[in-house]
């Protein structure tokens, strides 16, 4: 078991880890955001603070109490806030591919395919809640009892399948993306700041040849469309959302407010402040 520390966004964070696919994970400060697609699923339980992601089909909140699995391969923007005085504390275990193979080889699984599968929302499942907590010690300890980790990932995996009657068409499918419509998945997915390598990889192309399809029917280069985009849905947001800048920034996917608001009078020619003032 070991401990991790750094700092993002200004803020302190601590990890403790029983493997490096069960962690508990702890940030002090005001927030922190990433735009992140998750190559695992992650089933989390919340201790303190609250998590808001944002995905194509909308914005989830969890707070304390909360239970929830993110499929893998699924792009969202994650904001963690302290809350009520306590720090964003989350137990997470990772479900690996390879452990799930593994797994799943012993059982006669067929699943059924799912086009977009969202996040499991399980609330707070005295089941799940049970084998989660019982984590909290071993956190803590320097010793830990011979393949632990496999024996508490076993008890979650077979809970979920034991409350969820279609949790295998996730967990049992191993398959890659393949080839999709590339103007679809633009249009629904454009506010995630995700590097142009992990778009290609989840529309079945090579870097090379998303760039080439990309041309092709946008005519206009990756960074420039999503520039665009990107500062047109922040335009809805103040003009018929009324939002704050700092969330507006965050959400279609800037990572700093000043150079969001430059971007913002740039193309607009007013700032953000004053279409939300009624002067734009």
């Amino acid at each position: 078991m070991f401990t991790a520390s750094g700092k993002d966004r200004n803020m302190e964070y601590q990890a403790k880890y029983i493997t490096e696919d069960i962690k508990l994970s702890c940030y002090q400060d005001k927030f922190f955001k990433s735009d992140i697609i998750f190559d695992q699923h992650m089933l989390v339980w919340f201790l303190s603070g609250e998590t808001k992601i944002v995905r194509t089909g909308g914005t989830q909140i969890f707070q304390k109490g909360d239970i929830f699995l993110i499929p893998r391969n699924q792009l969202a923007t994650i904001i963690n806030y302290p809350k009520d005085g306590f720090p964003h504390k989350t137990v997470v275990m990772h479900l690996t591919t390879g452990w799930l193979r593994n797994f799943y080889s012993k059982l006669d699984v067929r699943p059924a395919a799912i086009d977009s599968p969202g996040i499991r929302h399980y609330a707070h499942h005295p089941l799940l809640e049970s084998c989660l907590s019982s984590l909290l010690p071993y956190f803590d300890m320097t010793s830990l009892p011979p393949d632990l980790a496999n024996l508490k990932i076993t008890e979650a995996v077979t809970i979920l399948r034991s409350i969820d009657s279609t949790i295998d068409n996730i967990l049992a499918n191993f398959e890659e993306p393949g080839k999709i419509d590339l103007v679809d998945y633009m249009e629904k997915n454009f506010m995630f700041n995700m590097p142009l390598e992990k778009f290609s990889y989840l529309t079945g192309r090579s870097l090379t040849t998303f760039k080439r399809d990309f041309k092709k029917v946008f005519s206009s280069t990756p960074q420039r469309w999503l520039t665009r985009k990107r500062l047109e849905l922040a335009h809805y947001q103040f003009a018929e959302k009324k939002m704050k800048p700092i969330d507006v920034c965050y959400e279609v996917g800037f990572e700093n407010l000043s150079h969001f608001s430059f971007a913002f009078k740039k193309h607009f020619g007013y700032a953000p402040s004053e279409l939300l003032a009624g002067k734009g």
